[in-house]
């Protein structure tokens, strides 16, 4: 009888790290625990901008797997950080991410390797398989995002309905001529701002109301945007916006259309019906144009997560340790 796992791995340190140059002059930090033999698997980090979470590599037995953790372009360890105003992000795209990723899989030696993505990582770990499936064992994802223009709005202005009194606020901090536009692209003109006041009040406004939104989910943390330290906020912020107003440089249901060719690859999507962020939509489309994929309706989850979904992101990643 197999018994479900139900907590995290203990902690564990990596045991190699690095920066990795990957032109335009950009160094990305990576890191690697657990197995040096074992089964390779990449976590792909959500925001974007928001860096990588060294806690989700307990999700991995580190006697089955080889763990490689590493920050996108301008946000973590990476370098230069975007939290400096003058760094530009001219060089930091969505493609540029996808071939990140296949350098550094190609620099630690790895012929194919597992992919766990949330969120905004999911985006990227779906345009990284589409584009290398030949690279890719299997794929986790949680909180499913493919960045397209409806789920931006919906998450940016759509959600209001729900949550109004925020809204209000969030969409009072751009120009009174920009709220009935595109307010992604207002946070981005202004986290860009020559005057590091308006910088910053943008930035916090902008983490105001992404709190707002998971404040309802019984597993949020109060102010767990708001709450990032300075220079990191400003890069969450910046980096976001430059995304999400160019629509992850993706046409409009692209990776859903693109889904076909990740049909010998085996994934688990792990979707919170009560997520508001991301509604459960786009994981379920994806789901029936992806067979080889299995999807998990969490039931009591939003998009930070419970224990009923920490305990599916546990068996997915323990099922795949078995196909070896």
């Amino acid at each position: 009888m197999t018994v479900l796992r139900r907590e995290p791995f203990p902690p564990i340190e990596p045991y190699d790290r690095g920066l990795l140059d990957v032109g335009d002059g950009q160094r990305i930090y990576w890191e690697v625990a657990g197995n040096p033999a074992g089964k390779p698997a990449v976590v792909v980090h959500g925001g974007p901008g928001g860096g990588g979470k060294r806690g989700m590599r307990r999700n991995f037995d580190p006697a089955v797997y080889r763990v490689v953790m590493f920050d996108q372009r301008g946000c973590g360890q990476s370098l230069p950080h975007a939290g400096d105003a003058s760094v530009s992000l001219a060089a930091n795209t969505t493609e540029h991410l996808i071939a990140d990723m296949e350098r550094l899989r190609e620099h630690l030696g790895i012929e194919r390797w597992l992919l766990m993505g949330g969120s905004w990582g999911s985006t990227l770990s779906l345009a990284y398989a589409q584009r290398f499936p030949e690279r890719v064992s299997e794929i986790v994802l949680i909180g499913v995002t493919t960045t397209t223009a409806a789920e931006i709005d919906w998450l940016y202005r759509g959600v209001g309905l729900l949550v109004p009194d925020a809204w209000e606020e969030f969409r009072a901090g751009v120009p009174e001529a920009q709220r009935d536009g595109d307010l992604v692209a207002a946070y981005a003109r202004l986290v860009n701002d020559a005057d590091p006041v308006v910088r910053e009040a943008a930035a916090r406004g902008w983490c105001r109301w992404e709190d707002a939104v998971i404040a309802h989910e019984s597993s949020g943390t109060p102010g767990q945007y708001s709450a990032k330290p300075d220079a990191d906020m400003m890069a969450f912020v910046r980096i976001c916006t430059h995304y999400f107003a160019h629509r992850g440089w993706l046409w409009e249901g692209q990776l859903l259309a693109g889904a076909s060719v990740l049909a010998d690859i085996p994934g688990t999507l792990i979707h919170g019906r009560l997520d508001l962020s991301g509604p459960l939509r786009t994981a379920w489309d994806l789901a029936k144009a992806w067979p080889a994929a299995r999807l998990r309706i969490i039931e009591d989850s939003g998009h930070t997560g419970s224990p009923a979904m920490l305990e599916a992101i546990l068996g997915a990643v323990e099922s795949y340790g078995r196909r070896l």
